[in-house]
């Protein structure tokens, strides 16, 4: 399945994190992932590693076109724990990962209430380490300019906020900019403004590229 969203938010990288409430453990293990196929693996993997805990409860969201959304409560009580974790997931406004959380009783029951909170926390801790970052949806331009032009030109495109992802000196100097798949002609108009129509523009292919909640690059 492709992914045609211009622009979501998910996590950047595997990670685990643990509570305890009334010594029962919430292991949460959240990974991103690309389709559903990832996610059930994940999933069996965790429940081979963790094979002697009481459940192992896991949600997850893919976007895109045809958004799938699983969960499941693995025999706790039904809506205490699958369910919360898939809201966190679509409180904190992510998709493309699964969260598995897991337990291990320690002998105190939690009653629904104490569950629902149990699991909503591990989880949003584990997408937090995982750390949010942006998807964006961009073309990757080459711009080939003189290099009396490449220093206004340069410094043009990051006053705009562009990313510019390599810059190759050689006769002239080509410079490797990400462009938001939306605002295409507002930057070919700028660039032929900035160079006088002087500049050799080639849009490429489409890519997603990686920002931190600050928009910055993350490469």
């Amino acid at each position: 399945m492709v992914n045609l969203e211009k622009e979501y938010k998910t996590v950047l990288n595997e990670a685990v994190c643990e509570i305890e409430e009334k010594k029962s453990r919430f292991i949460a293990s959240v990974k991103p992932v690309s389709n559903e196929e990832e996610a059930i693996s994940f999933i069996n993997e965790l429940k081979t590693k963790y094979w002697d805990a009481t459940h192992n409860v896991y949600a997850y969201f893919i976007g895109g076109n045809n958004i799938v959304q699983r969960y499941s409560d693995d025999g706790e009580p039904s809506g205490t724990a699958g369910l919360p974790t898939l809201e966190v997931i679509k409180r904190m406004n992510v998709q493309n990962l699964v969260v598995v959380v897991t337990r291990y009783f320690g002998g105190t029951l939690l009653g629904a209430a104490g569950l629902i909170r149990a699991y909503g926390k591990s989880a949003a801790l584990g997408i937090e380490k995982a750390g949010i970052v942006i998807k964006k949806l961009c073309k990757e331009v080459s711009i080939i300019v003189e290099y009396t032009m490449f220093g206004k030109l340069q410094s043009l495109l990051i006053s705009k906020g562009y990313t510019i992802k390599e810059v190759v000196y050689e006769q002239d100097v080509e410079l490797i900019v990400f462009v938001y798949v939306d605002d295409i002609e507002n930057f070919n108009k700028i660039v032929t403004e900035a160079t006088n129509a002087r500049a050799i523009v080639e849009i490429g292919d489409e890519t997603y590229i990686t920002l931190d909640l600050d928009g910055k690059l993350i490469i």
